[in-house]
């Protein structure tokens, strides 16, 4: 089917809808306050972010890197610089424990020990079917099927 989404489509969404999953918990559903962010990164982000997701100091100091414009919040562009850092580190972390040998080859990432490879797309706690999603109906909608958040 022409219009299914390829597995980095998916993740693409997956990143886009797990943001305004949390960023519509408190105040601005277009953006994330410190709060939403230290339950992001708790809940979604346990193997990556280790170190830092028990600690209050390091969530206020992710928090104040990457708001750029020092508003007290993130915006979704604010946000992914975080996706974009972690799967650099993540991939030069996966090219440290690669098995020797010839060629491009990766080892595990981040989530070494973990519970194994990431689950496979279109699993029913994974698959969105293409569907966007808007916010009291500004937000975001892709192939006209939105998921309508309350406040």
């Amino acid at each position: 089917m022409a219009d299914q989404l390829s597995q980095m489509e998916c993740s693409i969404e997956t990143i886009i809808n797990i943001f305004h999953q949390y960023s519509i918990r408190l105040r601005d559903p277009e953006t994330l306050i410190q709060r939403e962010l230290k339950q992001l990164v708790q809940k979604e982000l346990p193997n990556f972010l280790k170190k830092q997701n028990k600690d209050e100091e390091a969530i206020n100091e992710i928090m104040e890197d990457l708001d750029t414009n020092q508003d007290k919040q993130l915006s979704f562009e604010e946000f992914i610089m975080l996706v974009a850092r972690l799967t650099v580190a993540s991939h030069e972390e996966m090219h440290k424990t690669a098995p020797p040998g010839k060629g491009h080859r990766h080892g595990p990432g981040f989530d070494k020990g973990g519970a194994g490879p990431c689950p496979g797309q279109g699993g029913p706690d994974h698959s969105h079917g293409g569907h966007g999603h808007s916010h009291g109906g500004h937000g975001h909608s892709h192939g006209g099927h939105g998921h309508g958040h309350s406040h």
